[in-house]
């Protein structure tokens, strides 16, 4: 089952179910108005737009043509958006970074941090930044959405409150990461809005894709129309997202509608840029940066500036599974 939010002038907008190939839809909101009215009563209502997307499926409802431009983020305002780090290669490149945690205890148990989540990104919304000169950084992430979790939960518990899956930008503006870490509380200024792909999917839709609390796709990431990084997202991740969950809930109890982020993906290798067709690249400019420096002494790739243009993709079987999220960086 498929499921995205179109807008129709309110703020959580029109939940509506999408076909398998993401051609067409139609609206849900005889079951519930918004996907957090479904999240919050889903063991009754999720059986529901199951069936409405098996009728669409299948036909004997014709739907409307889909068009992501007119997808807000699925959940456009969350109860709560938490990011993790679920893949040590991307710690350990990023650790030489100014203001970086400890690498011992990125290892014992996953980083953990809470992003705005007021106001999600659409998938086509611009990448807005007060100054050309901050640094403009993407991070190609999946994210599940879950039901509501015990404070204390097992990794059983976490793993069966998974509800949905798709897949983020979570910006970055590097030049305010260190500030943020040395003198405030963590991630803020250097955080700004997240930006969702129009779809998400449920677990057992994406078949022998998602095993062991895992995406096993790549997710391919072009900047200005090149190839940049394809990791797959199954690969090297070393905290997997029951693993997440079990961390957020370690002192909280977490509410249905939690989105809860895997991290930038990250594969090990030693290739530089540019990525072959064939290669694996990376899925945030930073990782790139760092393994320039140790390649050839200095960082080469430039952060993002007005006008540059990121798209971001899960893919299978040449198709995009939870729609593009695609991006333009744009001054405020």
């Amino acid at each position: 089952m498929k499921l995205a939010t179109l807008k129709n002038g309110r703020p959580d907008g029109q939940l509506v179910v999408v076909s398998a190939d993401l051609t067409r839809f139609v609206s849900a909101g005889r079951i519930a108005a918004s996907l957090q009215a479904a999240l919050d009563d889903w063991a009754v209502l999720s059986p529901q737009l199951s069936a409405l997307a098996s009728q669409l499926d299948a036909s004997a409802i014709s739907g409307q043509p889909f068009d992501p431009a007119h997808a807000l983020a699925p959940l456009p305002r969350a109860y709560q958006w938490i990011d993790g780090s679920g893949y040590l290669s991307h710690l350990e490149r990023v650790r030489t970074l100014k203001g970086s945690k400890d690498e011992q205890l990125q290892s014992t148990w996953p980083l953990l941090y809470q992003g705005g989540s007021d106001s999600l990104s659409a998938p086509t919304d611009p990448i807005v930044a007060t100054d050309p000169e901050l640094a403009v950084d993407f991070e190609a992430e999946v994210a599940v959405i879950i039901g509501a979790v015990p404070m204390g939960a097992t990794r059983q518990q976490a793993a069966a409150a998974i509800r949905l899956v798709t897949i983020c930008n979570d910006v970055s503006l590097r030049r305010l990461v260190l500030d943020d870490l040395q003198n405030g509380f963590g991630f803020f200024h250097s955080k700004p809005s997240t930006a969702f792909a129009p779809i998400v999917v449920t677990p057992e839709s994406l078949g022998a894709a998602w095993r062991d609390n895992r995406l096993h796709l790549p997710v391919r990431v072009e900047v200005n129309g090149l190839l940049f990084g394809q990791p797959n997202a199954g690969t090297d991740m070393h905290f997997d997202f029951a693993d997440l969950i079990v961390e957020a809930a370690r002192t909280r109890n977490l509410a249905a509608g939690t989105i809860i982020g895997g991290g930038t993906v990250s594969n090990r290798h030693d290739e530089g840029l540019p990525t072959k067709r064939d290669g694996i690249g990376f899925a945030c400019i930073a990782e790139a940066r760092t393994v320039e420096k140790l390649k050839y002494g200095r960082a080469r790739t430039p952060f993002l500036k007005p006008g540059d243009s990121v798209r971001i993709a899960a893919i299978a079987d040449g198709r995009s599974v939870f729609g593009d999220i695609d991006q333009k960086v744009a001054l405020a």
